[in-house]
């Protein structure tokens, strides 16, 4: 009975997740529109530009190059808003982490399904992305696990569930900081800001045009857009989480903190230029060993 119960919160809360996500999402990339351009001395957009375009991308001819293509893509935009909603419901963060891994699978699908070579590469890229961020992304669940296992008074044991967070006495962040360093470090990479965005750019004046979007045109470029807010949504809870202890004055923490690293992966996407993939993927991982190190450490406590 349990399981039926969670499952409804869960499809329930992925609803209202696809609803209000690409909204807050939306707003985001308008924010991000403005403030790079006043970084960069333009006047910018105006803050619904993001919105207006994919207006005018829905309200194109839907054409693909194969059949699958846009199958593969509102997959991945199932997958994400199912990932969103196991976190805002307070449900396994270990599951949500593996749900929003499966739909970047389907992205990539998407893109080698095209058969471009700048899809291709897009697709490999995207691969390694994958490949230097996951190790950390898991890294940051056990984390969660064991932090509430050292606060929460259940004999030792822990929580994946992201309700669990309100019934804590301190945040898990003063537990597990190093953690909280290097997801903000592979958050760059999932929210797709330079140095990392290799495998699809905002831009096209990079060597691979779009990357895996080159293919992709009308409705389906458009639901990918939409897919990155609800992405943008859901990391940025996953920033929040660290701060939400067991009073309601704490998600307002969490959202500050949200936004202000929000704001400071913005200032890096305009100072910096991008980087080899060497570079990523080996700098991810060694990221992820001082998380490693963290959980070492929280082990023996």
């Amino acid at each position: 009975m349990e399981f039926f119960e969670g499952l409804i919160i869960t499809i329930a809360a992925s609803v209202v997740f696809a609803i209000v996500a690409p909204i807050v999402g939306c707003l985001l990339a308008g924010v991000d529109r403005v403030i790079s351009a006043r970084m960069q001395g333009r006047v910018g957009p105006p803050l619904l530009q993001p919105y207006y375009d994919v207006r005018k991308l829905m309200g194109k001819e839907k054409v693909s190059v194969n059949t699958v293509q846009g199958a593969y893509v509102v997959c991945a935009f199932i997958f994400a808003c199912l990932a969103g909603g196991i976190f805002f419901s307070g449900g396994n963060l270990l599951m949500c982490v593996f749900v929003i891994t499966l739909s970047s699978l389907f992205l990539i699908m998407a893109a080698w399904s095209s058969r471009s070579p700048y899809s291709e590469v897009g697709a490999s890229r995207e691969t390694l992305q994958v490949m230097s961020y996951e190790p950390m992304v898991l890294i940051f669940a056990v984390a969660f696990y064991m932090a509430t296992a050292l606060i929460l008074p259940l004999d030792g044991l822990g929580s994946f569930n992201v309700s669990s967070a309100f019934m804590l006495n301190i945040p898990v962040i003063t537990y597990v900081w190093p953690v909280f360093i290097g997801l903000l470090f592979i958050l760059t990479i999932k929210l797709r800001k330079s140095p990392f965005d290799l495998s699809m750019s905002h831009h096209a004046h990079q060597e691979i045009v779009r990357g895996i979007t080159t293919e992709m045109s009308g409705p389906t470029l458009a639901l990918v857009e939409v897919l990155h807010w609800c992405e943008n949504v859901l990391f940025l809870g996953w920033v929040g989480v660290f701060f939400i202890w067991g009073t309601w004055w704490s998600v307002l923490i969490a959202i500050a903190v949200a936004l202000v690293v929000y704001f400071i992966e913005i200032l890096i996407d305009n100072n910096f230029a991008r980087v080899k993939w060497q570079f990523m993927l080996k700098s991810a991982w060694v990221v992820a060993l001082i998380g490693g190190v963290n959980i070492a450490v929280l082990a023996y406590m």
